[in-house]
């Protein structure tokens, strides 16, 4: 399973049940990677891509597919084949945190690109390593 979520400074990623920001551009920067599928989203994250018409599909409460940005929930990191974080580059207020070890994945990709509401946004992509029987 391949995974987007986007972060704060402190892997924060929702404050009371909310998102913690949006951002067009970054948005646009993940549909880029779904390489012809639909992004896969939950109800909850429907209203960011409303633009995107059939660029996106809405599934369950955790979507299953070629890729998936998920705001409202999370799948066993044991599932996920690939993560790709969008970090803010802010500190924002958040009670739910990321904290996965990723010391089973690896960086495959790092980025820095402007966003619409944020001066820099960071993607990650990290890979899982071989696994061994």
């Amino acid at each position: 399973m391949r995974v987007a979520l986007c972060v704060d400074h402190r892997n924060g990623f929702t404050f009371q049940g909310r998102r913690l920001s949006r951002d067009r551009a970054q948005q646009e920067d993940l549909l880029s990677l779904c390489g012809g599928e639909p992004l896969r989203i939950t109800p909850y994250s429907a209203p960011l891509f409303s633009w995107a018409g059939d660029r996106v599909q809405v599934e369950g409460a955790l979507p299953d597919g070629p890729l998936c940005f998920l705001e409202d929930g999370l799948p066993p990191l044991e599932q996920v084949e690939e993560l790709i974080l969008y970090c803010w580059n802010r500190d924002y207020p958040a009670d739910v945190h990321l904290n996965w070890d990723l010391s089973a994945f690896t960086v495959a990709d790092r980025r820095d690109f402007p966003g619409t509401s944020h001066k820099t946004i960071t993607r990650t992509i990290y890979r899982r390593k071989e696994r061994t029987p």
